[in-house]
Protein backbone atom coordinates (compact mmCIF):
# COMPACT_ATOMS: atom_id res chain seq x y z
CA UNK A 1 0.00 0.00 0.00
CA UNK A 2 1.67 3.17 -1.24
CA UNK A 3 1.52 6.38 1.30
CA UNK A 4 -1.52 7.83 -1.15
CA UNK A 5 -3.56 4.67 -0.87
CA UNK A 6 -2.88 4.36 2.89
CA UNK A 7 -4.01 8.14 3.69
CA UNK A 8 -6.95 7.56 1.10
CA UNK A 9 -8.30 4.27 2.98
CA UNK A 10 -7.84 6.30 7.08
CA UNK A 11 -9.17 10.00 5.52
CA UNK A 12 -12.78 8.99 5.73
CA UNK A 13 -12.43 7.11 9.36
CA UNK A 14 -10.07 10.20 10.80
CA UNK A 15 -12.76 12.95 9.84
CA UNK A 16 -15.62 10.51 11.08
CA UNK A 17 -13.97 10.62 14.49
CA UNK A 18 -13.00 13.84 14.41
CA UNK A 19 -16.78 15.01 13.84
CA UNK A 20 -17.88 12.65 16.54
CA UNK A 21 -15.46 14.68 18.73
CA UNK A 22 -16.68 17.90 17.94
CA UNK A 23 -20.17 16.85 18.50
CA UNK A 24 -19.58 14.97 21.73
CA UNK A 25 -17.77 18.34 23.12
CA UNK A 26 -20.75 20.27 21.98
CA UNK A 27 -23.49 18.12 23.49
CA UNK A 28 -21.20 18.52 26.40
CA UNK A 29 -21.40 22.23 26.28
CA UNK A 30 -17.82 22.68 25.90
CA UNK A 31 -17.27 23.81 22.61
CA UNK A 32 -20.00 24.70 20.16
CA UNK A 33 -20.15 22.85 16.94
CA UNK A 34 -21.01 25.88 15.44
CA UNK A 35 -17.97 27.44 16.37
CA UNK A 36 -15.88 24.09 15.54
CA UNK A 37 -17.22 22.53 12.36
CA UNK A 38 -14.37 24.56 10.46
CA UNK A 39 -12.29 21.84 11.70
CA UNK A 40 -13.72 19.46 9.47
CA UNK A 41 -12.85 21.31 6.28
CA UNK A 42 -8.99 21.83 7.75
CA UNK A 43 -8.54 18.15 8.45
CA UNK A 44 -9.72 17.42 4.70
CA UNK A 45 -7.98 20.01 3.32
CA UNK A 46 -4.78 18.44 5.03
CA UNK A 47 -5.42 14.81 4.25
CA UNK A 48 -5.95 16.20 0.05
CA UNK A 49 -2.69 18.36 0.28
CA UNK A 50 -1.01 15.03 1.98
CA UNK A 51 -2.21 12.62 -0.84
CA UNK A 52 -1.00 15.26 -3.61
CA UNK A 53 2.53 16.07 -1.85
CA UNK A 54 3.11 12.06 -1.05
CA UNK A 55 4.70 9.27 -2.87
CA UNK A 56 3.20 8.28 -6.25
CA UNK A 57 2.46 4.83 -7.45
CA UNK A 58 5.74 4.00 -9.58
CA UNK A 59 3.31 1.51 -11.96
CA UNK A 60 1.10 3.51 -13.90
CA UNK A 61 -2.56 1.72 -13.96
CA UNK A 62 -3.23 -1.57 -16.19
CA UNK A 63 -6.14 0.01 -18.87
CA UNK A 64 -6.22 -3.19 -20.97
CA UNK A 65 -6.67 -5.74 -17.96
CA UNK A 66 -10.18 -6.77 -20.20
CA UNK A 67 -8.68 -7.17 -22.82
CA UNK A 68 -5.79 -10.07 -21.98
CA UNK A 69 -8.49 -12.66 -23.15
CA UNK A 70 -8.36 -11.18 -26.59
CA UNK A 71 -5.14 -11.40 -26.85
CA UNK A 72 -4.15 -14.81 -25.60
CA UNK A 73 -6.36 -15.92 -29.26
Amino acid sequence: MTGGSLLQAIRGPVLLLALGLLMTADQLDRMSFSRTWPVLLILFGLFKLAEHLGPKDPRPPDLNQNDQGARNV
